[in-house]
């Protein structure tokens, strides 16, 4: 019998007044593993309205950082007891292979755990800036945080925001993207087993035009955290406006990776691959666009394209696959659009470009890995985020091309130089316009670092100790030492 998923309100797994059901699929091959409710907006302001009281109450906000961070551990542990379970459920609701889902456990659990450290270990300011007077410098917890997140890392998207927003004290409401909410579920469930004081956290399933826009919209929501398009991140932060929310926005990137002739070449092709068709292509940060220095331009192609072909696509639960399935028809659809378009841009498909109906893979959403060559900047191949396995070759000659190549994009979320004169790899890379870059690396960070953009690839950093100022206020406590009348007005 399929699972019907539920609401979780007040500590309590509720079904939604809305009788219609939304199908959660099997990407690798439209198998129904779920029915998911879709809230209605009374139910995403109730859920909103009992974080609040809950925040008011003091229950968990007041709680020391101790305290709180004894319940992250839970949290952690609840998960590494479950770890296998989630990564098998994160491949069957999104379809990336087993690999990477148990990467992302780990990682998520990992969160938790340095969460948890670091506010018991987060300080706080003294000044005596006057004689007499002393100035504390605190953070404190900011209300309710609205968190939604997308659908490329359903587990570990949503766990970057409710570690920290936990940790820091506030209350939460938790949007999964409504294509992969499996995972937050399991997540949920989880949290339940442990002592987190009911009506802290909330999970809402259903569609963004209701739910996260009610959640932007709220007066009684103090900071909302979002994750996906720059276009819904547009609307977000419109919605936000009403209250003047706190807003952080991680969003999408077309993101340059500088190869030059002086390159390890094995390194920067075997980097260059990772860098775009890890994950099937379906992450912010991928690099999508590979600039090569024309000294190596043709060999480089060529070693490329022929690895590109080598890497088998299949089920996620398939040990030999290496890249997975398309995340929804919708999806798959909008990125052999872009493969259009491409062609009929003039650009040279060097390989992939098709879907993959044969060996078992008739019903699943896969793409060939493919590769763009003899690409210009003012195709929209070149331009737009794909989100898929597409990657776009170009040809430059110098520095000051690749750099000027680099920054011609809306977006700057990341970006990477290989090199082997390591002080022309950090001149080029300090003059990207990017958030989050590598020197002969790509994709490898940890949690330690802080995340996000510059342009139109967002608002704000995750992770790290910037991701938990994200969810803090920062307070100033002026005490007079020596209080006697002022006598100004005498």
């Amino acid at each position: 019998m399929t699972e019907q998923l539920k609401l979780y309100i007040n500590g309590e797994w509720i079904d939604s007044s809305n009788p219609q059901l939304f199908d959660v699929i099997n990407p690798a091959n439209q198998e129904v593993i779920a029915k998911a409710p879709k809230a209605t907006k009374e139910e995403v302001e109730q859920a909103i309205k009992i974080a609040k009281a809950t925040f008011e109450s003091g229950v968990w906000s007041s709680k020391n950082p101790q305290e709180r961070a004894a319940i992250l551990l839970q949290i952690a542990d609840k998960m590494e007891e479950h770890a296998a379970e989630i990564a098998q459920l994160e491949t069957q609701n999104n379809g990336k292979v087993l690999r990477e889902a148990e990467g992302d456990v780990a990682d998520s659990i990992s969160a938790f755990r340095y969460y948890a450290g670091l506010i018991q270990n987060q300080a706080g300011v003294i000044y005596e800036a006057m004689e007499g007077l002393q100035t504390m410098i605190v953070k404190e917890p900011m209300g309710v945080a609205g968190l939604i997140v997308p659908w490329n890392y359903p587990l570990l998207m949503a766990v970057w925001k409710v570690a920290p927003a936990l940790a820091a004290g506030n209350s939460i409401i938790l949007k999964p993207a409504e294509i992969t909410p499996i995972t937050a579920v399991k997540l949920f469930q989880l949290i339940d087993e442990t002592d987190l004081p009911k009506g802290v956290a909330q999970l809402i399933l259903g569609g963004g035009t209701v739910v996260g826009q009610t959640i932007a919209e709220s007066d009684d929501v103090d900071v909302v955290s979002f994750t996906g398009s720059t276009g819904v991140g547009r609307s977000i932060m419109h919605a936000a406006t009403g209250n003047l929310k706190k807003v952080s926005l991680e969003l999408g990137g077309k993101s340059p990776n500088i190869i030059f002739d002086d390159a390890d070449f094995e390194t920067a092709v075997d980097y260059a691959l990772f860098g775009i068709f890890y994950g099937s292509g379906q992450v912010c940060s991928s690099g999508s666009r590979v600039l090569v220095q024309k000294g190596i331009y043709d060999k480089f192609v060529e070693e490329y394209v022929k690895r590109a072909q080598q890497i088998k696509v299949g089920p996620g639960h398939d040990e030999s696959s290496k890249a997975g399935a398309i995340v929804s028809e919708n999806h798959m659809n909008s990125i052999l659009e872009y493969i259009r378009i491409g062609q009929e841009e003039g650009a040279t498909l060097a390989c992939g470009g098709n879907r993959i109906e044969r060996d078992g893979m008739e019903k699943g959403f896969f793409i060939e890995p493919t590769v763009f060559t003899n690409v210009t900047s003012d195709m929209r191949i070149v331009k737009e985020e794909i989100f898929g396995p597409v990657v776009v070759i170009q040809k430059f000659k110098d520095e000051e091309e690749a750099i000027r190549l680099a920054n011609d994009s809306d977006y700057g979320l990341a970006g990477a130089v290989f090199s082997t004169d390591s002080n022309k790899a950090l001149r080029v890379i300090q003059k990207v316009r990017s958030g989050i870059t590598w020197v002969n690396a790509y994709h490898l960070t940890n949690i330690q670092a802080p995340w996000g953009g510059y342009k139109h690839s967002g608002i704000g950093r995750s992770i790290g100790t910037y991701g938990l100022d994200e969810y803090q206020e920062t307070k100033q406590i002026n005490m007079n030492l020596n209080p006697q009348p002022l006598h100004w007005f005498e």
